[in-house]
């Protein structure tokens, strides 16, 4: 009789059989986790007596979080679509800015700067705010893809330009004395949820359906992942390109009119930043900078992250620059953990 061999594997670590799992679902434990050691910072806050209560996990700063977040959270969807077809871009803020000082001065009663009718207040400067923003977009994309540029050169100059008129359109100077019609876009309700909340949700949702049930989605992860291969098959990369841009500076348009009505008055400096908390927000939700990889789910908890982060560190008081360097380790954190960068490199 013939003695049988059995070849033995060697045992794994539970991080190892777990790996797809935790790449998966990565994003959503961290996010669980920030908020737990936010509320038992708060718990202990409240042991001290340094709290009356524990701040963060009141519902009204729930609410405040989310309205917080929505801004930055309708940015970080545009960007999501330009990141994952291997784009990136750096005017959002400006675009922002141009499209919340542009609109204001249709919804305020301020005679020296309105150029609008203010009993159409919300509609007219909603018009403007997109008409902005896709404009600005479409320049974007229709330049680096006819002429094969790169977004970071592109988007740049989209950034200093948008700025320049911002400041341009106004000689500088604030556009405040808004409508009270307009700014509900910014501070009303809407069954108790934030009006920017709505917004943001719905959007979102749209988003989320246009990207994982439609062609075009389907073409913009072809087009990141491999734009040679996505030509040959026959996609439009030109047309995929110019849409996910114009997309992105429309998607900012609709955030400068919530911020402009949110904080009741268009500055030429607003937005500043904004950019890079976006791409913050893209990057660590797992959306790879290489382009083909990325889910707006992603996105989502990525700006959920920033919006707890920079609330709870608020409320312990420390300042905004820690804030900076925190959200810059994440980022360098985000794309080292990148698995499309190991096989890059290999």
């Amino acid at each position: 009789m013939m003695n049988s061999t059995k070849t033995l594997s060697p045992p794994t670590s539970f991080l190892a059989r777990h790996k797809g799992s935790m790449h998966k679902y990565g994003i959503v434990i961290a996010f669980f986790v920030l908020c737990l050691i936010v509320s038992l910072i708060g718990e202990y806050q409240v042991s001290q007596g340094v709290w009356s209560s524990n701040y963060f996990l009141s519902n009204e700063n729930m609410l405040i979080v989310l309205r917080q977040v929505s801004i930055n959270g309708i940015l970080a969807i545009g960007m999501t679509f330009v990141i994952i077809a291997a784009g990136v871009d750096l005017s959002v803020g400006s675009v922002l800015a141009l499209s919340g000082i542009v609109a204001a001065r249709f919804a305020t009663n301020n005679a020296g700067l309105s150029i609008g009718d203010t009993a159409n207040a919300v509609m007219l400067p909603l018009i403007v705010a997109l008409g902005i923003g896709i404009i600005c977009g479409l320049i974007n994309g229709t330049v680096l893809a006819r002429y094969r540029l790169q977004p970071f050169i592109v988007t740049m100059g989209m950034l200093s330009a948008a700025r320049g008129m911002s400041m341009l359109t106004t000689d500088g100077n604030p556009v405040s004395q808004l409508n009270s019609d307009f700014r509900w876009l910014g501070n009303g309700y809407i069954a108790d949820i934030p009006v920017p909340v709505v917004i943001f949700t719905v959007l979102f949702i749209g988003a989320w359906i246009v990207l994982n049930k439609t062609i075009f989605g389907r073409h913009v992860y072809a087009v990141g992942g491999n734009q040679k291969s996505a030509r040959t098959s026959g996609i439009n990369v030109f047309k995929i390109k110019v849409l996910v841009y114009t997309l992105c500076g429309c998607l900012a348009g609709v955030a400068g009119l919530i911020l402009t009505a949110r904080t009741g008055s268009a500055q030429t400096n607003a937005g500043a930043g904004y950019e890079l908390d976006a791409i913050a927000a893209v990057v660590i939700g797992g959306t790879s900078m290489a382009g083909g990889v990325g889910t707006l789910v992603g996105t989502l908890f990525g700006v959920l992250i920033i919006g707890v982060m920079n609330n709870g560190l608020d409320l312990l008081g420390v300042q905004s620059y820690y804030q900076q360097i925190i959200k810059g380790v994440l980022i360098v954190v985000a794309v080292l953990l990148d698995p499309s960068r190991k096989q890059q490199r290999d």
